[in-house]
């Protein structure tokens, strides 16, 4: 039985190869959605023509979304727990993670290649500043985090329980869960995270789910690159 946090064969690498994210299965193709929106004339298909093809754009363009819901994608994501966070508040998904009150194999811990500064007009948005040196800062994040390891090896060895012990790490903490999606939440998906809104983390798994679905799905990419959009 192989541990639950190794890639599978189609995965895509992110954060400098510290996370990445692994189509695990799919159901369904292209022809799958211009068949269900079809499916009220009882006509099936089974390869895409040009005629299907303008379906597919005017079903996308027009947010008839109920066809593309019989596509779905299950994917295995390796990330740290703040993106993990983020990535749960798309309740569209069903997701199932690895959970420290049963294991404490396989830790690590996300460091950042480069710390980016804070936006002084935005909140919630950082920018990158090729003057800032934060090579010092960085070693600290590999201590602290080294620390907060030895202290949750040092309170499972007195006997504590998992479930308590697991409150000292930190949210850098890499984590590894399923998430199972149908296309068309999956869209809404990549629309709000591979962009310039986004956190540079998530967004680099937005980016790559692009990349791992783009050969299963040819013609919707093509029609959101026609729209200007980067797949």
């Amino acid at each position: 039985m192989e541990h639950l946090n190794v890639p599978p064969t189609n995965h895509i690498k992110v954060l400098d190869g510290q996370g990445w994210v692994g189509l695990i299965d799919h159901l369904g193709t292209e022809t799958t959605i211009v068949n269900a929106a079809r499916v009220s004339f009882g006509k099936i298909k089974t390869e895409m023509d040009e005629r299907d093809k303008g379906l597919l754009a005017y079903l996308i363009a027009n947010r008839h979304t109920s066809p593309l819901e019989h596509m779905v994608f299950t994917f295995s994501i390796h990330c740290p727990l703040f993106v993990r966070g983020q990535w749960h508040r798309h309740r569209t998904w069903s997701y199932n993670e690895i959970s420290r009150r049963y294991t404490e194999i396989d830790m690590e811990f996300y460091t950042p290649a480069v710390l980016r500064r804070q936006s002084e007009n935005n909140r919630q948005a950082s920018y990158f500043d090729p003057d800032f040196d934060g090579e010092a800062l960085r070693k600290k994040i590999r201590e602290f985090n080294e620390s907060a390891l030895k202290l949750y090896e040092e309170l499972l060895a007195s006997g504590v329980c998992r479930e308590q012990a697991r409150g000292v790490l930190p949210q850098n903490m890499m984590v590894t869960f399923w998430g199972t999606v149908d296309l068309s939440n999956l869209l809404h998906f990549l629309d709000l995270r591979d962009s310039d809104h986004a956190q540079a983390e998530i967004r680099e798994y937005a980016v790559a789910i692009k990349r791992l679905i783009k050969p299963l799905i040819p013609n919707v990419a093509a029609y959101f690159e026609k729209q200007g959009q980067v797949w």
